[in-house]
């Protein structure tokens, strides 16, 4: 899968869940929970010793489990954890912050890289250094939707994914698509620590497909 096949189904799914955990089976139940909510793309979190071992165990696991599910990885900051990512099978890199070498590792080998921008130049340093998407980190403390509706205004080619408080809430989702988001990044808000401490996985699946059942009705 491409580059500009991920974003495609980026823009066609609008959300991105994103997690992570030391323990590889409740990897395997959220990402699980989120799948079955309609949500086939998830971005794992780079934290931890070893998340990079983990991250590989999650791919093999889920090529056979859902071959349809788009795996990337979020947090990353340096070019050579990027590089590593890419080999174990990453299908998308995101990072919070705008890294010139990580640009040209993903460029290389035609992955998508989301880097984190937090002003109007950031985001067209990003653009001309090929970045298809950009991610508007942190979203509510850089200006939120407003900002986002507002650099849209005079630059509506740019593609932007708001990541950092975004809830899977009717009102939050539909502030942030009404001002033109291209797709959002939900962690924490979605997948609390309520739901991992009780095991309630059933209401993870519940609450992605209200949040995509939401959005789909914004991109109509």
């Amino acid at each position: 899968m491409k580059r500009i096949d991920v974003a495609l189904k980026m823009r066609e799914s609008g959300a991105i869940p994103l997690y992570y955990n030391p323990d590889l089976e409740v990897m395997k139940d959220v990402i699980s929970a989120c799948y079955r909510g309609g949500m086939t793309i998830f971005e794992f979190t780079n934290r931890g010793d070893l998340a990079h071992e983990l991250f590989a165990e999650l791919v093999k696991w889920s090529r056979e489990a859902m071959p349809d599910l788009i795996l990337g990885v979020g947090t990353v900051v340096d070019a050579g954890t990027c590089s590593l990512y890419i080999q174990l099978g990453a299908k998308f890199i995101v990072s919070p912050l705008l890294n010139e070498e990580m640009a040209r590792v993903c460029n290389r080998r035609k992955v998508l890289w989301m880097p984190g921008c937090a002003t109007a130049s950031e985001i067209n340093k990003a653009e001309e250094l090929g970045a298809e998407v950009v991610k508007l980190f942190p979203g509510p403390t850089v200006g939120g939707a407003k900002f986002m509706k507002a650099y849209l205004g005079p630059c509506p080619w740019s593609n932007i994914m708001p990541s950092g408080g975004v809830s899977p809430t009717r009102e939050n989702l539909t502030e942030w698509f009404e001002a033109g988001a291209f797709c959002v990044g939900m962690g924490s808000q979605l997948i609390t620590s309520e739901i991992i401490n009780k095991k309630d996985y059933k209401k993870l699946e519940e609450l992605s497909r209200f949040a995509m059942d939401a959005i789909g009705e914004l991109k109509r």
